[in-house]
């Protein structure tokens, strides 16, 4: 049975208007992830798209994009209404929430999140982390710090500096869910922790769910801003993308 890799995205961003549709050496952003989503193993890759534009956008260049009500509060109940939409028989049995300002995400990351969760059955969500950049990365706020056991279990997220002078996993915000694991967590309202850290992850985690975090070399170029925008063109003409 194929995953599905559900892509969200809408055009209200403050940092960087119609973010989706940034140009990127030719291609919309939003195009460049769903590409680079499309070559990962047996998906089907639909993105959640809060505008008529990006639908418009991602049919044009031959994907499946769905239309869902701008006002949903976030991606997971982005994805949650697309997953009702393009799947209402329940085929797919494991879901991917891939960020839409990811343009050049490896495609074996997301082939390795959908492993973990076939080969680790105490797995609610399957997530990645990375390496600290630097020892900043300890004290940085906006960095989300990942606290995993052995097994690679989290047992917390947090924008907060930890004890200590160890080296920290930085989190990164793919996840995996588990069909009914999403629609648990979707169905849950905001938890306490959640809304103190400003981190949606740890609904999941106040709800007794399991996340596991699977450690990769590196986070993925994200797109934030303008800043950011030109790296990703520099990237990508660089690199032939």
């Amino acid at each position: 049975m194929t995953s599905l890799v559900i892509i969200p995205a809408r055009m209200a961003a403050t940092r960087l208007p119609d973010k989706p549709l940034a140009d990127i050496a030719g291609l919309p952003m939003i195009v460049r992830v769903m590409k680079q989503a499309q070559k990962a193993r047996d998906v089907r890759v639909v993105v959640a798209a809060g505008d008529q534009a990006i639908v418009d956008a991602i049919v044009v260049h031959g994907g499946e994009a769905v239309l869902t009500d701008p006002a949903l509060p976030s991606g997971s109940d982005r994805i949650m209404a697309a997953l009702r939409a393009v799947d209402p028989e329940g085929r797919h049995d494991i879901v991917i929430n891939l960020q839409g300002d990811m343009p050049f995400v490896d495609p074996e990351v997301i082939s390795r999140t959908v492993a973990l969760l076939k080969d680790q059955p105490k797995a609610d969500i399957a997530t990645l982390v990375a390496p600290e950049h630097s020892s900043a990365d300890r004290t940085n706020k906006d960095v989300v710090k990942a606290v995993l056991t052995t097994s690679g279990k989290a047992l917390y997220f947090t924008r907060s500096t930890l004890f200590g002078n160890a080296p920290i996993w930085r989190h990164i915000g793919i996840y995996g869910y588990r069909r009914a694991a999403l629609e648990a967590f979707t169905a849950a309202p905001p938890s306490p922790l959640e809304v103190l850290e400003k981190l949606e992850q740890l609904r999941a985690l106040e709800i007794d769910m399991n996340i596991y975090a699977l450690v990769v070399e590196d986070a993925p170029l994200s797109v934030d801003n303008p800043a950011d925008l030109d790296a990703a063109i520099a990237y990508a003409n660089s690199h032939g993308f």
